[in-house]
């Protein structure tokens, strides 16, 4: 991938990133909004107040505490590891093959392989599928509790964890190493976004799509994209090969 391109993919990234997040805050706002203060000193122990003033005991001002306050703190430091680049900051749901809901940022830790594609396909996404079994060969086993590969479906009303199961069986990817996963019409066009991945509904049951193949660090950082059917994969190896390196580090 190019400099040029990795810009453009990462001024794409902050831009939904910052307005995916803005959204979350202002409806965080909305649900912490009931203020109660306390002394800073805890002169009457854990006594609270409806208004701001000061304490009648030690006279210094009271101090702002949120119903919610560990909660919110344990957020923000969550909030505050990760870099305005991550995919883990995106606030979507997921249900993988197995049928379970999970984030994102579940697989945080893990060099990630991903692809968009759709089950139904019959042209370019079994090439991107053995393209994907390929890379995952050619990684040492010493190496793979490293990676997790992730297949995110661009058809999420056709494919059910019902047949993500049925395409994992049928395509070698049913060891814990692959995670197939569906969202919302919403999310999943929010993902292809921050991917660079372009893809439209051309019949009742055919989709066009970019052919890309992405790399993420461990923070969920896009370090890397193979693009294309079938071509060679040497540099894609190589950059996640670096990556578990850093990690093991």
């Amino acid at each position: 991938m190019n400099m040029g391109m990795k810009s453009i993919l990462n001024y794409s990234l902050i831009f939904i990133l910052v307005a995916t997040l803005a959204a979350c805050n202002t409806k965080k706002k909305e649900d912490t909004a009931h203020v109660h203060y306390e002394c800073p000193m805890h002169c009457e122990g854990d006594k609270t107040y409806e208004q701001a003033g000061s304490c009648p005991v030690c006279k210094m001002d009271l101090v702002p505490v949120s119903d919610d306050a560990g909660a919110m703190e344990m957020e923000h430091n969550m909030e505050g590891e990760l870099s305005e680049l991550s995919i883990y900051n995106l606030p979507s749901l997921w249900t993988n093959q197995k049928g379970e809901e999970m984030e994102l940022l579940e697989l945080k830790g893990d060099v990630l392989v991903m692809v968009m594609m759709y089950t139904s396909c019959k042209a370019a996404c079994p090439r991107l599928a053995a393209d994907m079994r390929d890379i995952e060969k050619r990684i040492p086993q010493a190496s793979k509790d490293g990676v997790t590969l992730v297949m995110v479906s661009i058809d999420p009303k056709t494919d059910t964890p019902e047949r993500l199961r049925t395409f994992a069986k049928e395509n070698e990817m049913e060891s814990d190493q692959w995670v197939l996963l569906r969202g919302s019409e919403a999310d999943t066009r929010e993902f292809a976004a921050v991917l660079a991945v372009n893809y439209k509904r051309i019949s009742p049951m055919d989709f066009s799509h970019s052919n890309i193949i992405s790399v993420f660090d461990r923070e969920g950082e896009l370090v890397h994209q193979q693009e294309g059917l079938g071509v060679n994969s040497d540099r894609t190896v190589e950059v996640i090969m670096e990556l578990v390196g850093q990690g093991a580090g």
